[in-house]
C-alpha cells in the first residue's frame, strides 16, 4: 500500500519531468494534468478514500496548468509549486489556531505523539513550506526554465525527504515505547 502511494504521488511529477525533456513545458503541462489526475483516480480506487494533500495539489496542478495552456503563459505552471507550498502552510498554521494538528491526518495514524509534539512539528512543517515556496520563486524567476523544472524533480524532493529524515529523532523522542519500531 505504502509503495503504491509513493507511485501515486511521485509518477506524475517523473512523467512531468520526461514529457518536459522530450516535448517541453506545454505538452509536459498537459500530460502532468492527465498524470495528476490519473494518479489520484488510482489512489482512490487502491484506498477507497481521497487523501487531502494529493487532492488540493491536483485542483491546483488542472486551475494553473489550465491557465498555462490557455493562455500560452509557462508563468502558472512555475508558480504552482509556490502556491501548492503555501496553502498548504496557510493550513497547517490555520489549524494550529483552533489546536487542530493536521499533521496526524496526513501521517494517517502511522505516528502517536503528544499533541505538544504534533504542535511543535507542525510549526516545522509550516516554516518548511513557506521556505520552499520561497525558494521555487527564487529558482523559477532567476534561472532557465530547464534548471526550474530539475529544481523542481531533484532539488525539492531531496529537500522534502531530508527534512522529514532530520525530524525523525523530534518525533521518536516524543512516540510512546510501544509505538518505536523495534530495534
Amino acid at each position: 500500500m505504502k509503495s503504491s502511494r509513493l507511485l501515486f504521488d511521485l509518477g506524475p511529477l517523473i512523467i512531468f519531468f520526461v514529457a518536459y525533456k522530450f516535448a517541453g513545458i506545454f505538452w509536459a503541462t498537459g500530460i502532468f494534468m492527465v498524470a495528476a489526475s490519473l494518479a489520484l483516480l488510482l489512489g482512490w480506487l487502491a484506498e477507497k478514500r481521497l487523501r487531502v494533500m494529493p487532492l488540493v495539489t491536483l485542483v491546483l496542478v488542472l486551475v494553473l496548468g489550465g491557465l498555462t495552456l490557455y493562455l500560452g503563459d509557462s508563468t502558472f505552471i512555475k508558480m504552482k509549486p509556490t502556491v501548492v507550498y503555501l496553502v498548504f502552510a496557510v493550513i497547517l498554521g490555520g489549524g494550529i489556531i483552533f489546536d487542530q494538528y493536521y499533521l496526524k491526518f496526513v501521517f494517517d495514524g502511522a505516528f502517536h505523539l503528544p499533541d505538544q509534539a504534533w504542535r511543535v512539528l507542525t510549526w516545522r512543517w509550516v516554516a518548511f513550506f513557506s521556505a520552499l515556496a520561497v525558494v521555487n520563486e527564487i529558482v523559477w524567476r532567476n534561472f532557465s526554465e530547464s534548471m526550474w523544472v530539475n529544481f523542481k524533480v531533484f532539488g525539492i524532493l531531496p529537500l522534502v525527504f531530508g527534512f522529514a529524515l532530520a525530524n525523525t529523532p523530534f518525533m521518536l523522542k516524543y512516540m510512546p515505547r510501544d509505538n518505536k519500531p523495534s530495534e
